[in-house]
């Protein structure tokens, strides 16, 4: 059986005080996780330490700290970027990358994915990769050959073991991304199964069944369990239900 994630996306979002207070009032309600269960916070670069702290301070080792972002270089003069090694300093342990506010705003293409990909495993980091459609892709159907180009170009230069141990999906539907619009949960279930079969086709059944695929895409309290529910569905990556503890924690709990 896959273990459970549940990713929370605060984008550009909350202040210091605001980050601290959600972060305690929903690590507070998180004692009933089950070894098979994850949380993370993907938290903006300035709230890194105080997130870190407080989960370093309720002791809990199924909750993560996360970034949403990362350069691919490990260092150097490029102004306003990140590093990996920074990162893994301030106590990260899972990045975004692909995200597609990224590709769309920043223009980040396959290639470059590839490259944080690289960077990513060589820090022993674990990377959450998105990857998903726009609406004209959807129209026109040819969703699957689009969201295979992104996996290939950017993933199935790994070996089998770099993949199983460093790399969860995140499909996310770019048509349902802050809209309040959601992927049907036949939708959801039918790109993941999809993208398993990729998976399986490419490194072989054993790994397919392993690899966390999560879903993103307007997922709340109100529709995460049904999507949950699907069997090649294996949590979310949540972007503004993730803002409110009222909000992110019955996400968390659909994971039972």
């Amino acid at each position: 059986m896959r273990k459970k994630m549940v990713a929370g996306n605060w984008k550009m979002n909350l202040g210091m005080a605001e980050a601290k207070d959600l972060t305690e009032n929903i690590l507070k309600e998180c004692r009933s996780l089950s070894q098979d269960q994850l949380v993370v916070f993907c938290v903006p670069y300035i709230h890194l330490h105080t997130v870190a702290d407080v989960i370093a301070q309720a002791n809990h080792k199924q909750v993560k700290l996360g970034a949403q972002n990362c350069h691919d270089k490990q260092s150097g003069a490029y102004t306003g970027e990140i590093s990996a090694a920074m990162l893994k300093e301030c106590g990260v342990s899972h990045v975004i990358i692909g995200h597609s506010e990224r590709r769309q705003y920043f223009h980040e293409s396959n290639e470059f994915l590839k490259a944080k990909t690289n960077t990513l495993i060589a820090q022993s980091m674990q990377v959450i990769f998105c990857c998903g459609e726009p609406l004209e892709i959807r129209n026109a159907g040819t969703q699957n050959e689009y969201v295979a180009d992104q996996l290939k170009e950017s993933l199935f230069h790994l070996s089998a073991a770099d993949l199983q141990g460093h790399i969860t999906i995140a499909y996310e539907p770019i048509w349902a991304i802050g809209t309040g619009v959601t992927a049907t949960t036949e939708q959801a279930q039918e790109m993941h199964f999809f993208i398993r079969g990729l998976l399986r086709a490419q490194y072989g059944n054993d790994l397919a069944d392993k690899i966390l695929i999560l879903y993103g895409g307007s997922c709340n309290a109100q529709n995460a369990q049904e999507l949950f529910a699907n069997p090649d569905v294996d949590g979310g990556l949540i972007g503004g239900a993730a803002l409110k503890a009222e909000t992110f924690l019955p996400v968390i709990q659909a994971m039972n």
